[in-house]
């Protein structure tokens, strides 16, 4: 069964960088697109990025394009996601998600990490 194990989360200041990673394990992530989604409070939860596995292809939501970077350690099986910029408005829990399709829509993947939380706040 596939488990992916999010960390890195935690408070930053408007306009600082945080870091988040997922871990992989009981697969190997190069079989597998990784998408990143993250759900505020009473919000729908929105596809952030995606890298796809056949070519590593990436894709970001319009409204982190050139704040987040995905990318992938095949020897850790680790996927990150590098935010920086952070705004209030990026607080929210961030998952990390594993499917066999690259998307941003969550419907298109079948397996979660439990999340980690956050919050951009002065």
């Amino acid at each position: 069964q596939v488990q992916l194990a999010e960390s890195g989360g935690g408070l930053v200041q408007p306009g600082g960088s945080l870091r988040l990673s997922c871990a992989a394990s009981r697969f190997t992530l190069d079989y597998y697109a990784i998408a990143w989604f993250r759900q505020a409070p009473g919000g729908e939860r929105e596809g952030v990025s995606y890298m796809d596995s056949s070519d590593g292809s990436t894709d970001y939501a319009d409204s982190v394009k050139g704040r987040f970077t995905i990318s992938r350690d095949d020897a850790m099986n680790t996927v990150y996601l590098q935010m920086n910029s952070l705004q209030p408005e990026d607080t929210a829990v961030y998952y990390c998600a594993a499917g066999l399709i690259g998307s941003l829509q969550a419907r298109d993947f079948s397996s979660w990490g439990q999340g980690t939380q956050v919050t951009v706040s002065s």
